[in-house]
């Protein structure tokens, strides 16, 4: 009888084991990142449409990221280590999406480089709010953009005021960045184009206590996967122009901004992210200088992790 006993509890703790191993790895499964794609059309064109979020069940609220001028939406998506901002934010309770503008990645191409300007691509954004929107049934979002992303996101915050929880501005560029002479609707996309937003030494070597090689590996073969030879010249052709134009209509935002640039920004001054943050009207805007960080800071080994912690409070700031 002890025998039977003693057999008896072995078998019920093993049950036991077993259910709490099928908890823990179903608990494991549910916190896995999923990824969806969103059909959407607008103006004709097919854009390509995706989130990112935690396989919980939970409610999530919706952050639209923009991307920026020569490559597409996965910029936001560096899968390697912890270095992905989109996954990163999902992690933190958000529905993020992303998609591509037309002519861009893996939306529909466009025969004319040029149509794609920052004006048409912030119409881009309000579609694929309204998109977002529709499916939450909620009244406005926040939106976070990227170099180019920035006019864009501006101009779609400055237009539909409405639909804006909150904006990010990150490497924002306030004014035109010199006259050059765009004739070609489209720019011939290269390698030293994908290299181009990373900090580098001697040599123009791109400095690997800054950026981690497989982290510029990753980024550069997605550039060519997805964004291949070429890139529309609408926004640059917008970008090209005098300093003294300024892009972003910002005393035209109603919803908080947030400012965040890196000091050894090649494109963006501190003096002009100050300029800009003065002209905000909302008083719960924040402006955040990373000292030493650049362009690319979300993919930046010293910075990203405090990069992402400053956007993530922001969005997450109940003010």
């Amino acid at each position: 009888m002890a025998m039977k006993d003693s057999g008896r509890r072995t078998v019920s703790i093993l049950i036991m084991m077993g259910i709490m191993l099928i908890l823990v790895c179903g608990k494991a499964v549910a916190a896995g990142i999923v990824t969806q794609t969103i059909p959407l059309v607008y103006d004709g064109y097919s854009l390509y449409v995706q989130n990112y979020q935690e396989d919980n069940g939970k409610e999530k609220e919706p952050v639209l990221l923009v991307h920026g001028l020569t490559y597409s939406s996965h910029e936001f998506d560096v899968d390697y280590k912890d270095y992905s901002f989109a996954r990163f934010l999902a992690k933190q309770g958000f529905e993020v999406w992303t998609f591509d503008m037309a002519g861009y990645g893996r939306s529909q191409t466009v025969s004319d480089g040029f149509l794609p300007d920052s004006d048409y691509a912030s119409e881009n954004i309000h579609a694929v709010v309204r998109l977002i929107l529709g499916r939450h049934k909620i009244d406005r979002m926040s939106v976070v953009g990227w170099s180019w992303g920035t006019v864009t996101t501006g101009r779609f915050a400055a237009r539909h005021p409405e639909l804006v929880k909150k904006a990010v501005l990150y490497a924002p560029i306030v004014a035109g960045l010199g006259t050059a002479d765009i004739r070609s609707p489209f720019h011939h996309n290269t390698w030293e184009d994908a290299a181009g937003d990373f900090q580098c030494g001697i040599n123009h070597i791109i400095d690997d206590s800054i950026t981690e090689p497989a982290v510029v590996a990753t980024f550069q073969s997605n550039c060519w996967r997805y964004d291949k030879e070429s890139s529309p010249n609408g926004g640059r052709r917008d970008l090209c122009v005098d300093e003294s134009k300024r892009l972003i209509p910002l005393g035209e935002i109603k919803a908080p901004v947030l400012i965040v640039a890196g000091t050894n920004d090649p494109y963006v001054s501190s003096d002009l992210c100050r300029e800009a943050y003065d002209s905000l009207s909302n008083p719960d805007s924040r402006l955040e200088l990373v000292e030493g960080a650049a362009h690319a800071m979300m993919m930046e080994k010293p910075y990203y992790r405090t990069f992402r912690q400053i956007v993530n409070a922001f969005l997450k700031d109940r003010k």
